[in-house]
């Protein structure tokens, strides 16, 4: 098939050399002049680094390399998925600097992909863009004047410049990880630095109690067993039944221990609920320093609160909470989150893909049930995005070549629904449009491996159970595939 694809970063660049590697002919179109999607050079916000370490954050059959620190650096990222890309020769299949601006399907299920270059024709799409696509900025009261008197208003993957702080009172709005990275990044460079937070999260140290690498708490099996899901069965079943005081207990631990290395009580940066709420949408590490320097006085946090309006008196810019409290503020760079778009498609199509809520109806966060020659990759929040995005790609390779277990379309829609509810309900709505699967990555992991006949053995299974997730254990699935595909698929070099 004539395959097209939108976007380059982790799902684009996998789902391109499976889809050659199974066959098919393939064209990438990525806007940004490089490869890597969030990690994207045009995106690396100072002191952006990888929430995962590197020996979980990979493709499976290409590790990161040795000289990498465990928690590699955004351009670190971004070279290392340009190496990939070189490495399995994807450069020729890429149209960098090349937006979509359309992409219709025509009565016999092809799609026109429309660029400024022209259109082109396509038996297939796969959408890659990604769950951060397109940044939320709020419209704060005052901001056309705090601009014109030479404030600066821009969303945290927008700040690129270092040197553009140097001497500015910054506000930092949001309390995720991008946020608190760059009132790390920036702090010694500003003249002040306040993170404004409406709420509060419960963040996770990478090493507990200064010791023990989160990784063996959250990236294993045993860690996503903690929180419920959708539907429970063995071990999990019992976690949440009759040993879910030992459940609460495991928790609660943690809980103390965060508490008392963080300072979090001194700092009055005590988040409010348990520390079960971690999971609810997505699961933020704390970035390195953040507290330290928060201990310090040189980062403010004004919690429970946000920007009421941005004020210019006397010739100085100020930002005005809803607690009445002003603050200066000459840059205000927002981590408030990210819209979730597919704006290359035309009405009609979006409304056949989404709910009334805007949610995206994706059956396994992939297939738009109903819609031919259409699926999504990427669309799933994970802690493994690499290994997620590679299972996605094999599973739409088997969905194209109609070797999937799968239910009929009115089970498909009833699954889909179903998860939507319980994303809305366990996420308290922030569940990014349908999207996030945080914390039960390896869950869906499974679900796909299922649906394409394929199994990863009781042994692995069990070591996944105590030890982090190893993406190199799941490089044999695409040739478990390409031997349940033959004669169908003849699988092609993957390197020239």
């Amino acid at each position: 098939m004539k395959i097209a694809i939108i976007g380059a970063g982790f799902a684009g660049l996998t789902s391109a050399r499976h889809f050659r590697d199974f066959g098919h002919q393939v064209t990438v179109f990525e806007k940004a002049p490089d490869v890597g999607g969030v990690w994207s050079k045009t995106r690396l916000y100072p002191g952006v680094s990888t929430q995962n370490g590197k020996d979980t954050y990979h493709l499976s059959d290409f590790p990161m390399p040795k000289d990498y620190p465990e928690w590699p650096s955004g351009q670190q990222v971004q070279a290392y998925l340009e190496s990939y890309a070189k490495t399995f020769n994807l450069m020729p299949l890429l149209r960098l600097n090349t937006k979509v601006e359309a992409a219709t399907q025509g009565e016999d299920g092809r799609w026109t992909v429309t660029t400024a270059q022209g259109s082109e024709t396509f038996d297939f799409l796969t959408i890659c863009n990604g769950i951060f696509s397109a940044p939320a900025v709020p419209d704060f009261p005052g901001a056309e004047a705090f601009k014109a008197a030479g404030g600066t208003i821009c969303h945290s993957s927008e700040f690129l410049n270092l040197n553009d702080a140097k001497g500015k009172h910054v506000v930092v709005i949001g309390y995720g990880k991008s946020s608190c990275d760059v009132a790390v990044g920036l702090e010694g460079t500003a003249a002040s630095m306040t993170v404004v937070a409406r709420e509060l999260i419960w963040k996770m140290p990478k090493k507990l109690a200064g010791v023990l690498n989160y990784k063996y708490l959250f990236l294993t099996r045993m860690g996503e067993a903690l929180f419920p899901y959708i539907t429970l069965k063995g071990t999990e079943k019992f976690l949440h039944g009759a040993g879910r005081p030992v459940r609460n207990s495991m928790l609660g631990s943690v809980q103390g221990v965060i508490t008392k290395q963080l300072k979090l009580k001194k700092l009055g940066a005590l988040p409010r609920g348990s520390f079960e709420r971690i999971a609810r949408s997505t699961v933020s590490l704390v970035t390195d320093g953040f507290f330290g320097l928060v201990e310090k006085g040189r980062i403010a946090i004004k919690r429970d609160t946000a920007i009421d309006q941005l004020l210019v008196e006397g010739g100085r810019r100020f930002a005005i909470l809803k607690t009445g409290e002003k603050i200066p503020a000459d840059i205000v760079i927002c981590g408030t989150g990210w819209r979730q778009e597919v704006p290359f498609l035309d009405q009609d199509t979006q409304d056949r893909i989404m709910d009334a809520k805007g949610n995206f109806r994706l059956y396994r966060c992939i297939l738009p049930t109903g819609v031919r020659n259409l699926a999504f990759n990427g669309y799933n929040s994970s802690f493994f995005s690499p290994l997620s995005a590679e299972m996605g790609a094999l599973w739409i390779v088997a969905h194209m070549a109609g070797a999937l277990n799968l239910p009929s379309e009115a089970a498909q829609l009833a699954a889909t629904d179903k998860r939507l509810a319980w994303m809305a309900e366990r996420t308290e709505g922030k569940h990014a449009r349908g999207t996030n699967i945080i914390p039960f990555s390896m869950h869906q992991v499974d679900e796909l491996l299922e649906d394409m006949g394929l199994g990863i053995g009781g042994f692995q299974r069990f070591m996944e159970w105590q030890m982090p997730v190893k993406p190199g254990s799941y490089a044999r699935v695409a040739k478990d595939l390409q031997r349940r595909l033959e004669p169908q698929a003849r699988l092609r070099p993957a390197t020239v």
